[in-house]
């Protein structure tokens, strides 16, 4: 993961001159800061069964706009969900912890991608903090390797074994279940392409209709197997 203050320590020591360095380490900055995404607006003053969907993208907010598309499809059936860059998950925590207390929300799933899945076993722990139950956590292909300390009714990360994802490690004060699933059979799936990749999609969506929806998952949503 590479902060903001990263950025500018990498490029001022790039040896390049500051005329050089700084326009990009801009640019990048910018392209760091959260945008605002159609998943984002409100879509119901009461949601689905009081379940909300909080997503969290990777770097630079350019290769996770697959989860666009998985918000599109949840708020198609009546799910909101908050989409927004990983580096903002602390202020997100807060926010969640806000609806949780103010019963706008009664059911918290978390999503993320790339750096945004690495930072999820960060919010859970940070949720726990504030008195929050997570119900479901998915992540898509950490590229740091991780470990769960906290407390998860359902922690799914899907990762990349032939590439660079990496397992959840389980730790002693984990609590919930933890499932690990390798996905580098799924056609077509890559670190950039798993969170387009229709398959994975589909999966995602299914794994939230079932804490959602519970048994009427499979009429809403079905999806291809999935190698383990």
């Amino acid at each position: 993961m590479t902060s903001s203050g990263g950025y500018l320590k990498f490029f001022s020591m790039s040896g390049l001159p500051g005329r050089w360095w700084k326009p990009v380490a801009v640019a990048l900055l910018l392209l760091a800061l959260p945008i605002p995404s159609m998943a984002s607006r409100a879509v119901s003053a009461q949601p689905a069964n009081g379940a909300k969907v909080y997503m969290l993208r990777g770097v630079l907010n350019i290769f996770s706009l697959g989860l666009d598309s998985i918000a599109s499809q949840l708020e198609a059936q009546g799910i909101p969900v908050d989409v927004t860059n990983y580096l903002g998950w602390s202020v997100v925590a807060d926010e969640v912890a806000a609806d949780y207390r103010s019963g706008k929300v009664k059911t918290v799933i978390l999503v993320g991608h790339s750096s945004g899945a690495t930072v999820l076993p960060d919010m859970v722990d940070r949720l726990n903090q504030l008195g929050v139950p997570v119900r479901l956590v998915i992540g898509l292909d950490s590229v740091f390797r991780t470990s769960l300390n906290g407390r998860v009714g359902r922690y799914i990360n899907y990762y990349i074994g032939n590439g660079n994802g990496e397992p959840v490690a389980r730790a002693r004060g984990m609590h919930g279940e933890l499932d690990n699933v390798n996905v580098q059979n799924v056609p077509g799936v890559g670190h950039i392409t798993i969170d387009k990749n229709a398959i994975m999609q589909r999966k995602v969506i299914v794994d939230i209709d079932s804490v959602v929806f519970g048994g009427r998952a499979r009429e809403v949503s079905a999806a291809p197997r999935v190698v383990h």
